[in-house]
């Protein structure tokens, strides 16, 4: 069975209604464990349906933003959802406190009931209409970003098309295209102010109505921080700012001196090389056929896997008018199937997408067998180790992608990975400031970026593109809008990355078994104890940082600019 065939069932809120009730009654009426064991089967059942046809919704509405049913069906699920979710957490309350509940934790994860405990803190029917404003806040950025329409030299792009622009060794060119592509986020600058504004209100009085001093507190809870807090994470942006931003102004200085520029300005920073970026040598057919290789001498199950991804047509790839920016992973529950979606646009980034977003799918598609099914996936920092890490457990093979780029890549591909952590941080760190102050304007957040960019990216040269100088970089991060705190996420995980990287380079024979290991684990665990499963240091623990740090810098010392030009 292809994707194109998979169903999608218009969820109709009154018949949802109905069964969630039934299956309530069901677990208050049990009269022993395996009658309440067959209602709970029921509800995890209900929920996987359920799951498949958001999800399915999202990947085809981000496929194709324009098609007018599939946005009225985005329009009509957010509106819905609020109002399911009373339902849901109301079974979960009934499961927290049924008699049953000891003998169900012997044969479920221990993160479900957590889970569960965290859903009931964080809704409240007073809040149904408060989270539809925030469903409908968050698509119109999403449709408002997915149909720029940018107007350079005579041809029209979206966002992403205009990348490979960006990225170009001829100075002039990437200039105009980077001024064209923040043009586009001026130009709309108070729209996007205004959505930000809306999600940022509506958020706080969420958080409020809930008990909570601010969104910071809801915003963790919603995110599932089952082991660490924000006093763990300002202890880690320490680190951060005195290990990993020394090394990065290293780089960045020597990024500047091998384009032979005074001045790394905006339209710079993308380009490593003044040979160009390494870019994949072949078409998207080409380098899907190349990774299913990859992944079939990497190991027998990540074989079987991509070649499922493949023969179901699970992953749309390519970049096109009106389809949603960026990249994401998700799963239908009903149909076994991982979802890989991307905009492919010629830059190494497409090859990342099979890497990162095929470490994801592993995940799932190895994990899928956990009951319930809200165990299968990860919280976010432990999904993104398996990602992340994919991307370095295949540096041997990057030589099919890349041919005699393949040095520039891995250089280019392990600094990146070191550039991103300030930047990831600097996100993090701006969602708190501006969930601490809601009340400020746009022109206070504006500002607050600004400064907090120059701890983290002290480096930045803004000049002639006044809207970065300003402080307006946030907007084009999708995260900041849809997934508020998700994003310290990614340099949590990118710690943990980098620590299998050191192991791959040493040959520890034991670094591919313990990633499996904890792919297979899904959910079934918190943070910090997924991490212990893999033999990795925990990010937040003292000098996990300045070991790992000084492994990477050793490796990027040893490979001199004259290799790379």
């Amino acid at each position: 069975m292809k994707f194109a065939d998979y169903i999608y069932h218009h969820p109709d809120v009154e018949t949802l209604k109905k069964e969630i009730q039934t299956i309530e009654k069901q677990l208050q009426e049990a009269s022993d464990f395996e009658s309440f064991w067959n209602a709970f089967m029921s509800f995890d059942a209900l929920n996987q349906h359920l799951s498949t046809d958001l999800n399915l919704c999202e990947i085809r509405h981000t496929i194709n933003t324009k098609d007018s049913y599939y946005k009225q069906e985005e329009d009509y699920l957010n509106e819905i959802l609020p109002i399911v979710q009373e339902d849901l957490v109301r079974v979960g309350n009934v499961i927290l406190e049924s008699p049953y509940r000891k003998e169900l934790e012997k044969k479920i994860p221990q993160t479900y009931f957590w889970a569960k405990e965290l859903e009931k803190k964080c809704f409240s029917p007073e809040v149904i209409e408060d989270l539809q404003i925030e469903n409908k806040a968050s698509s119109a950025y999403q449709q408002l970003v997915a149909g720029a329409q940018v107007e350079f030299e005579g041809n029209t792009y979206t966002l992403s098309q205009l990348e490979p622009l960006m990225k170009s060794k001829d100075r002039s060119l990437r200039k105009r295209a980077t001024k064209a592509y923040w043009g586009w986020f001026e130009e709309n600058e108070e729209e996007l102010a205004s959505i930000f504004d809306t999600l940022v209100k509506t958020r706080d009085r969420i958080a409020k109505k809930l008990g909570y001093e601010n969104f910071i507190g809801c915003g963790y809870d919603r995110m599932y921080r089952f082991d660490y807090d924000q006093k763990d994470v300002e202890t880690y942006r320490q680190q951060v700012l005195k290990t990993v931003v020394p090394l990065n102004n290293r780089l960045y200085e020597r990024q500047k001196n091998r384009l032979g520029v005074d001045r790394l300005m905006a339209w710079d920073e993308k380009v490593e090389f003044v040979s160009g970026n390494p870019k994949p040598k072949h078409d998207r057919q080409t380098m899907v056929q190349l990774a299913l290789q990859m992944y079939r001498e990497l190991s027998v199950e990540t074989g079987e896997f991509f070649a499922y991804m493949i023969d179901h047509d699970l992953m749309d790839l390519d970049s096109k008018p009106g389809k949603a920016a960026g990249g994401y992973c998700t799963y239908l529950n009903d149909y076994d199937a991982p979802f890989i979606f991307a905009n492919f646009n010629q830059t190494s980034g497409d090859v990342e997408v099979l890497t990162h977003e095929a470490g994801h799918a592993y995940q799932a598609y190895s994990s899928k067998d956990i009951v319930p099914m809200e165990c299968i996936w990860p919280t976010s920092e432990s999904a993104e180790i398996h990602s992340m890490s994919m991307e370095f457990l295949t540096y041997p093979w990057m030589k099919n992608f890349f041919l005699e780029d393949t040095q520039k890549f891995i250089f280019d591909h392990l600094s990146g990975a070191v550039k991103f952590l300030p930047y990831g941080v600097l996100v993090d760190h701006f969602q708190h400031e501006v969930y601490a102050h809601p009340e400020k304007d746009h022109t206070w957040r504006m500002q607050t970026w600004r400064e907090l960019e120059k701890q983290y990216l002290p480096h930045k040269d803004y000049e002639e593109i006044e809207l970065l100088e300003r402080g307006g970089w946030w907007m084009r991060q999708l995260h900041i809008f849809m997934d508020p705190f998700y994003y310290i996420d990614y340099t949590l995980a990118q710690v943990c990355a980098l620590q299998f990287w050191a192991r791959a380079q040493k040959k520890d024979p034991d670094t591919f078994q313990d990633y499996q290991r904890i792919c297979k684990l899904g959910g079934s665990l918190p943070f910090k104890q997924i991490v212990n499963q893999a033999h990795l240091k925990d990010p937040f623990e003292e000098g996990c940082l300045d070991e790992t740090i000084q492994e990477v810098s050793a490796a990027l010392d040893s490979i001199t600019d004259e290799e790379l030009s």
